[in-house]
Parts: C-alpha cells; sequence; structure tokens
C-alpha cells in the first residue's frame, strides 16, 4: 500500500515545483549542480518524510534527464546546419535561438542545445525547410502520400456501403525490449511492463496474446487506462535481458460525417461534461495564455464541432511537427507548445485538449502506436465526445489532409484509419501491478518500463522494437 500512495503521489506530483524556492530559483536559472547539492543537503537533513524524500530524488533524477536530452554543444549544431549554410556560424545560432527556433538550455554555465535541435530546425523554421528541400530537393512524406491516397478509399467505401466501420486489418505484432547486459548486476530480477491493446472500442477487435517468453506474466484487467502486460526477468552476467511478446489484433477504418446542425446541447451536469471539460494540472490548465489564443482562434463561435474545427485548423497550420523532449521534464506540455510554437504528436494533442476542454468540448487522451507501411512508431491521439455522435477520434499530429475535398481534409477531426493501435485511454494513470520508482515516461505508455530493486531503468538504459505482420482480407 506504502508504494502505492508513493505511485499516486508521483503522478500526481511529477511536473510540480517544489516547495522550496530557493531550490526552484536554482533549477529556473540552470544551476544544476547547486541544485543537486541543495537537494543532496535536505534530504540528508533528516527533517523530511518519507514522501518529501521521495519527491526530492525524482526532482534530482529529472535534471538528469534535462542534461541527458541537452547534450548538444554549438559545435555539434554547426556540424549538421552547415550541409545547408556552409557558412553558418554561432550568429546565426544565436537569430535562430531569438526566433525559437533552436531550442536551448544554459547548464550550470554552459550552453547545450536539445538533441534534436539541429533537425528540428528544418522543421520549424519555414526559411531553413525551404533553404533543406533546395539542397535536398522536395519529397512529399511518404506517410502523407500515403494517406492522400488511403482516405478517399476509406471514405467511399463508408459512404456506399452505409457502415462506420470498414477496411479492417489484422496485425501480427512482434515487440522486443531488449536491456543492456550488466545494467543490473547478475541475478536480480528485473520487473518489465509492456503495452497491451486496450479492448472496449468497435473499431479495435480479437486482442490475442500469441506468446510470451515468460512461464509467468500478468495482463492487466481492461479497467487499468494505461493497458499492460507485466513480466520479470534475472539478469544474467554479460547478456542482455530480452523481454518479448507476440500479439494479434484487427482495427477498423472508423468514418463519422458530421454535421453541425445535427450536434444536440451537452448535459453540463452530467460526470462525462464535468470531467472531461475540466483542467487537469499540470498540462491542463486554463492559463492566461490558453485563454488568449483561445479567444484569437474560436473567436464567436459556439457550435462544439466547428470550434473543434478551428483549434485543430489552427493547431495544424501553427504549430509544426517536431522530434520532442522526454515528457517528464516539461512542466506544462500544453503552455511549452504555446511558447515553442512546435511539438510532437503529444504535445499538439494536450493544446488541442486543454482549449477544446476550456471551450466546453469534453475531450480525453488515447495512444498507443502508429502502424501504418513503412511508418510503425510510438503516437498520441484524442477522442472529442459530440452530443449526438458520441466520443469520436481526432488526430492533430496528422493533422489536414491535403486534399480541396472537405471531408477528406478534415478526415482526421472526427475520423480515423484502422492503423492506430490503442493502448491507453488516458495518461499518467497508475501501471499495474503498481511500479516501485517513478516512471521514466511520466505522461505517456508506449515503450515500456523497467526497474529492479536498485531503481528505475531509464530510457538510455535499453531498445525497444515492433515487427509488424499486415494480414489483409482478401
Amino acid at each position: 500500500m506504502k508504494y502505492l500512495l508513493l505511485s499516486l503521489l508521483m503522478t500526481l506530483f511529477i511536473q510540480a515545483q517544489t516547495k522550496y524556492p530557493e531550490l526552484n530559483n536554482l533549477i529556473n536559472s540552470g544551476e544544476f549542480n547547486k541544485a543537486t547539492a541543495l537537494i543532496d543537503e535536505k534530504i540528508n537533513s533528516g527533517n523530511l518524510s518519507y514522501d518529501e524524500i521521495f519527491q526530492l530524488q525524482f526532482e534530482k533524477e529529472r535534471l538528469d534527464r534535462i542534461r541527458k536530452d541537452f547534450n548538444k554543444t554549438a559545435e555539434d549544431v554547426l556540424k549538421y546546419i552547415k550541409k545547408y549554410y556552409p557558412n553558418a556560424d554561432e550568429t546565426d545560432l544565436k537569430k535562430w535561438e531569438e526566433n525559437g527556433s533552436l531550442e536551448y538550455k544554459v547548464i550550470d554555465g554552459k550552453k547545450w542545445y536539445f538533441a534534436r535541435a539541429a533537425s528540428n530546425l528544418f522543421r520549424i523554421n519555414k526559411e531553413a525547410k525551404k533553404q533543406k528541400e533546395i539542397v535536398d530537393g522536395y519529397k512529399k512524406d511518404s506517410l502523407d502520400e500515403f494517406l492522400e491516397q488511403y482516405v478517399p478509399k476509406v471514405l467511399d467505401e463508408s459512404a456506399n456501403s452505409q457502415e462506420s466501420l470498414v477496411k479492417p486489418v489484422t496485425f501480427r505484432l512482434n515487440y522486443t525490449v531488449t536491456l543492456n547486459a550488466n545494467a543490473v548486476p547478475h541475478g536480480e530480477v528485473v520487473r518489465c511492463w509492456l503495452p497491451y491493446p486496450r479492448k472496449g472500442h468497435n473499431r479495435q477487435q480479437n486482442i490475442k496474446l500469441l506468446a510470451v517468453n515468460s512461464d509467468e506474466y500478468i495482463i492487466a484487467s481492461n479497467d487499468n487506462l494505461q493497458r499492460t502486460i507485466y513480466f520479470e526477468k534475472v539478469a544474467q552476467k554479460d547478456q542482455p535481458t530480452v523481454f518479448n511478446i507476440a500479439i494479434e489484433v484487427t482495427n477498423f477504418a472508423e468514418v463519422n460525417f458530421i454535421k453541425p446542425n445535427l450536434i444536440k446541447p451537452y448535459n453540463k451536469n452530467s460526470g462525462l461534461y464535468k470531467t472531461f471539460t475540466s483542467e487537469r494540472p499540470p498540462h491542463i490548465v486554463f492559463s492566461d495564455k490558453i485563454k488568449k489564443l483561445s479567444k484569437e482562434i474560436v473567436g464567436d463561435e459556439t457550435n462544439p464541432y466547428l470550434i473543434a474545427k478551428k483549434i485543430f485548423t489552427w493547431i495544424s497550420t501553427n504549430i509544426p511537427w517536431a522530434g520532442a523532449r522526454e515528457y517528464s521534464t516539461i512542466e506544462n506540455i500544453s503552455e511549452y507548445c504555446i511558447d515553442r510554437k512546435h511539438g510532437d504528436c503529444g504535445i499538439k494533442t494536450l493544446l488541442f485538449m486543454t482549449l477544446c476542454r476550456y471551450n466546453g468540448i469534453p475531450v480525453k487522451w488515447q495512444s498507443g502506436w502508429m502502424l501504418h507501411p513503412g511508418e510503425v512508431n510510438l503516437h498520441d491521439w484524442c477522442e472529442i465526445y459530440l452530443e449526438g455522435y458520441g466520443w469520436l477520434p481526432v488526430d492533430q499530429s496528422f493533422g489536414l489532409v491535403d486534399s480541396e475535398i472537405e471531408d477528406e481534409k478534415y478526415f482526421f477531426l472526427g475520423s480515423i484509419d484502422p492503423y492506430h493501435l490503442i493502448v491507453n485511454d488516458d495518461y499518467s494513470t497508475q501501471l499495474f501491478p503498481a511500479k516501485i520508482f517513478p516512471r521514466s515516461e511520466t505522461i505517456d505508455f508506449q515503450r515500456g518500463e523497467l526497474e529492479w530493486r536498485g531503481g528505475n531503468l531509464y530510457f538510455d538504459k535499453w531498445d525497444y522494437h515492433m515487427d509488424v505482420e499486415y494480414i489483409e482480407p482478401k
């Protein structure tokens, strides 16, 4: 029970500032060494409760995670950039830093750039993106090409058949997590949680566990909104520790042709409405920045679908996709997206969710994997609730499809393809069995989680890989 309570506390407060103003000031000013020393001093004082010690220990770990994310020097960044700007120097870096195109932090007096800052420059900055196209040549993203061909077929099949669920695909998934050799001492037990598909969605059916490389395992019940399969392995000296599962699941495309005039008024006294339109600190907060942005985007619109459409369009148009920091290092993800003006799938989704909730539209998180041919990866999206239609999928990261036809262009605002594997129907919830130590990913759950009696095993200590076999009906 003690470990469950601590795990719950970490879920609730893992992003919060500490209660020590002097420590917060050190962290915010980049004085990580001094902050770490102050944390050790407070922990060793003997005046703190176990819960306070636990939180301070995570804050210390969080600083280390930030160091891992910000690990590139100016020389590293310039080496990458000079392929496209041969004469680039630190003056150019400063210009890009000031306009938000290059993400960096000053840590203990030295400037460190985000690990993916150089490649992100050519996604975020419009001028740099054009320069990259001049050097490399223009090539449309393969996923965009796939969707532009696929979406019209889905819409046609749904319209002709009068069915919402069409084009099923059966996936055989082989997922492997490999812990580095000697990451833990020989003979120690490694605890592992891997992602497992959720039931309860019409578009995701016939989930079967085909194999697991352990005689004993626990599949979390579907009551767990971040669903797992849990098992353990004993580490062997000089050998990697391998966790493997094979799963089969059938998914459908879901198509919803939404007519704004048919949307009914919400029952604002219902539990559903109150739950899914509320703030949820630290990442869904109706801050002044959110209120200001909402006013700019939404204006006087009152129809829930048209409000969501305005938000969806604005984020698709103004927030480019870019590789993201680990979520556990970001204090308020939706506000971070406004400040940085870019984000990956989860960051963009949380901004969409926050703006929708502020405007009285119920919305909830959904995530797992994208299994599109040639584009298998972790992925986040969400669902909005429209009275008269129910819960509808929204993929803010996929955004607008390049088409002049309205139903195609806004396909991912209310519809979805079958290549979205649902593992999570919420974020930052408890895993089952409960984890003893703080999670590597405190928000999402797709890669998995590992720990041993000595502590959490962070992402730099293990790798993950998904093989996908597609079994489409003849």
